[in-house]
């Protein structure tokens, strides 16, 4: 996957994207206290402008610089060697298919195949409805259950070409069945299951 080349001189406030919220910004000064340096709550704070925003803006990266009294690029560098972080709009849904080994040999690539065409769209790419964004990934650590996907965060788990059509049409594909950490949210209430 390539990154566009940005030239921060010339980006117009619209491509510089949305900004941050005061709560986005507070939650991430909550994690200051948590580590020694300011510039270790880059991650931390990546993750909570791509929950809110559903990616890191550009003008999210400048608000994040500032408050770990980094430059900018140094936000950038972190955020475009991470694949799971975006510079762009993504769906409502991302489908993360592991391209291991361990899958590509138990039918990951035809998966993967059936993905693009049933989509419209390649990797790193965003369906023109803005409801799914397809990525790839290096290994997703459950070569056991292989071929594997995540649909935002819920793991699916020996993925075949004739199960696509049924796991893209349940609601709660990308739903996990239990309570998330409460390191980022608040705990929730459970969502009961069939």
């Amino acid at each position: 996957m390539a990154w566009r080349t940005i030239d921060r001189k010339t980006v117009t406030e619209e491509q510089r994207g949305p900004a941050l919220s005061a709560a986005a910004l507070e939650k991430i000064r909550t994690f200051f206290p948590r580590y020694p340096t300011k510039r270790a709550v880059l991650l931390p704070a990546l993750h909570i402008a791509q929950d809110e925003l559903g990616y890191v803006s550009l003008r999210a990266m400048e608000q994040i610089a500032a408050e770990l009294e980094l430059t900018p690029a140094a936000v950038l560098d972190v955020v475009t060697f991470y694949t799971h972080f975006w510079t762009h709009p993504k769906g409502r849904r991302t489908i993360v298919l592991c391209r291991s080994l361990t899958c590509e040999l138990m039918g990951g690539k035809a998966v993967l195949e059936a993905l693009e065409r049933k989509l419209g769209i390649r990797d790193h790419g965003t369906t023109p409805d803005g409801e799914w964004s397809l990525m790839t990934e290096e290994c997703l650590a459950a070569c056991d259950h292989a071929p594997c996907m995540l649909i935002n965060e819920r793991m699916h788990r020996n993925v075949r070409v004739e199960d696509l059509d049924r796991i893209l049409a349940d609601p709660e594909c990308d739903r996990v069945p239990m309570a998330r950490s409460d390191l980022y949210d608040a705990p929730r209430a459970v969502r009961p299951r069939d």
